[in-house]
């Protein structure tokens, strides 16, 4: 008898996970607490902006006409417990407040409302980034005869879809004498390993490692070209070049040394603190030190964006000046602004004194509901009009793909400053503009 899924929360990860797992075959019901989520998700949306998933959605939700009706929504938890054989919690582990450490409260209720309902026989499995250790603690709630893995989830926002059903890596962790969980997952990811995708098998604690060690790689390697072009200002250098150079060693690799105003939304920057966090809890806090200096240099790369901003317009005041920002999310194919690096700059700017105006292809209305007070423009040349400095903070493509020309004939002053060295400064300076970007003081 084919396997049946349930995925227990159905935010990013959870949506996009349960429409995958129809598209592969199975028959699923996602559960979540918030009835608004669940009658938008029955009906065939999603409550974020996603490439693809809303498509996805429609090809298999039940009810709608033409559809697998694969896929079903539900705030019952005795109906996830008498329909699943493999049970997803994908829930929320935010930033505590005020600490580093992530917030396990939805984990833990998630597991305890499972814990009374699932059927014996019944996988569960944890998709949710969690602090190294707390596998073995959750499999403590399951009652006798429900196994747990732990299978973390590897998204990119703007990729997901994508990333659920042609992976780069699947991470399975079991416990020792695990196979029948490890058996199970392999008959639920069979089409993606059929197609290449590797399958590896861990302990708990190496499985819960692997998604914050890879996200601290990668903040690392963003922040290292951050550094750089920190360097390169005070030099005379050009990142960009020195990227391009150094990224030309098959050992360093060319992906992310763009360097920029770096690294936010709601992932990276908590997950690196977590891990921080829990280091500590271990007694080996001294084996990542080296990440708080890459949060430094992150979280510093805002302030010296606005500082860039204020030469540009002369070295003294916002007071009364006009800045134009082009971006609101954290990254482009995004409506995410959790922690966004282009509103936490606007932001700023606003606090002191400038009259700024956002624009942004699909983080609008998030970024409305975070920062009310900020003006808000329907395109990038209203954004753009009467402004005495543009910057460009999000590197959509929408942006690349501007005239330079047209823009200039609105603003008060050509002047852009590029924060994600994305735009070709050629061709805005060829229409008339200064052209600056981070970590290229001559270029």
């Amino acid at each position: 008898m084919a396997l049946k899924i349930t995925v227990i929360g159905t935010g990013y990860l959870g949506a996009t996970h349960a429409a995958a797992m129809a598209e592969l075959g199975f028959e699923v019901l996602g559960l979540d607490v918030v009835p608004e989520k669940i009658e938008l998700l029955a009906s065939g949306r999603v409550p974020m902006y996603e490439p693809g998933l809303e498509e996805l959605l429609a090809k298999h939700v039940a009810g709608i006409e033409g559809s697998s009706g694969r896929l079903r929504f539900t705030s019952s938890w005795e109906e996830v417990g008498a329909f699943g054989d493999v049970h997803f919690v994908c829930v929320n582990t935010p930033q505590k407040h005020g600490e580093y450490a992530c917030d396990m409260s939805y984990v833990d209720a998630a597991f305890t409302s499972l814990a009374g309902v699932v059927r014996e026989g019944a996988l569960v499995v944890g998709k949710s980034t969690v602090p190294v250790g707390s596998a073995e603690r959750l499999a403590a709630l399951l009652p006798e005869g429900v196994e747990l893995a732990w299978n973390p989830e590897f998204l990119r926002e703007g990729f997901a879809v994508q990333d659920t059903l042609r992976p780069d890596r699947i991470v399975v962790g079991v416990r020792r004498h695990g196979e029948r969980a490890e058996k199970t997952l392999r008959e639920v990811y069979a089409v993606p390993v059929g197609e290449g995708s590797p399958f590896v098998v861990t302990d708990f604690p190496t499985a819960e490692l692997v998604k914050t060690a890879a996200n601290s790689f990668l903040a690392t390697k963003i922040s290292f070209i951050n550094a750089m072009a920190e360097v390169c200002e005070a030099a005379g250098g050009d990142v960009a070049k020195l990227a391009e150079a150094i990224g030309h060693d098959d050992r360093i690799g060319a992906k992310f040394l763009r360097a920029g105003i770096g690294f936010g939304g709601g992932c990276l920057p908590k997950d690196i603190r977590a891990f921080m966090a829990r280091a500590g809890e271990l007694g080996a806090d001294q084996a990542l030190t080296f990440l708080r200096e890459i949060d430094s240099i992150n979280m510093r790369r805002r302030g010296q964006m606005v500082e860039m901003a204020r030469e540009a317009l002369g070295g003294s005041t916002f007071l009364g000046r006009r800045v134009a920002v082009l971006g609101a999310t954290f990254k482009p194919d995004s409506d995410d602004v959790r922690d966004s690096p282009a509103l936490n700059v606007a932001g700023q700017i606003h606090l002191q004194g400038g009259q700024v105006t956002v624009y942004d292809p699909k983080g609008m209305e998030n970024a409305r509901r975070l920062f009310p007070t900020l003006g808000y423009a329907d395109s990038a040349l209203e954004a753009v009009r009467g402004a005495d400095v543009v910057l460009h903070l999000t590197e959509w493509r929408e942006f690349r793909e501007l005239d330079p020309a047209e823009l200039a004939k609105v603003v008060a002053s050509p002047v852009v400053l590029d924060g994600r060295n994305a735009l070709d400064g050629e061709r805005w300076r060829a229409a008339g503009w200064t052209y600056r970007a981070m970590g290229r003081p001559r270029a």
